[in-house]
């Protein structure tokens, strides 16, 4: 399964390749961005490393791996900002979750994740027909957690010790999910959310 390009007012999703290596690396070697994350990127090795594991997952058919690019503005020419992925990918049950998301330190908290979760959501739910969106995190990540409840997901419990994190602890994972019943009121948040005035 090929991953699309998914592109919204704002935002455009373009599938991950290595050519995004540099632009990657101008925002991505921030410890802040790896904090809660199962990988620990520092260094332009760590970060081949990183883009390489996702093109191999996205070879098993199990993945689909995307860089989250803010469009150009009168104020801003247009920036790799992010990325984001499909896990788990199961077009047998129809789920799937959305993780490994990070954005740079100017978009958190901004619309830029709005946006690009309107995107993923919407090619869920209503190309591949999907019935359930999961997402997880770090149950220490309180500010993910918002994230996740601001966008209409609810919380559905927490997997204890679930992921060895690169620092040798065992992390509690805090799970997330929309279903597709309640897509349509997620939906409608999601696009009051980008159409309030800043």
């Amino acid at each position: 399964m090929q991953t699309p390009t998914l592109e919204g007012p704002g935002v455009r999703l373009e599938p991950l390749t290595l050519e995004h290596l540099p632009a990657l690396e101008a925002v991505a070697i921030d410890p802040h961005i790896w904090k809660f994350m199962t990988r620990n990127v520092q260094t332009s090795a760590d970060l081949h490393a990183w883009v390489n594991d996702a093109l191999a997952a996205v070879a098993t058919g199990t993945t689909l791996a995307w860089v989250t690019i803010k469009k150009a503005t009168p104020e801003e020419p247009e920036a790799l900002v992010g990325s984001t992925r499909f896990l788990d990918l199961d077009l047998h049950n129809r789920t799937v979750e959305i993780g490994h998301t990070w954005l740079n330190d100017t978009c958190r908290g901004t619309r830029v994740n709005t946006e690009a979760k309107l995107l993923q959501l919407t090619y869920a739910f209503e190309t591949l027909d999907f019935v359930r969106v999961a997402f997880k995190t770090h149950a220490h990540n309180h500010r993910s957690q918002s994230a996740i409840k601001a966008i209409g997901a609810t919380y559905e419990g927490t997997f204890r010790s679930h992921i060895l994190m690169p620092d040798g602890s065992h992390r509690d994972s805090a799970w997330f999910s929309i279903l597709r019943t309640e897509w349509p009121d997620v939906k409608e948040l999601l696009n009051r959310r980008l159409n309030a005035p800043l």
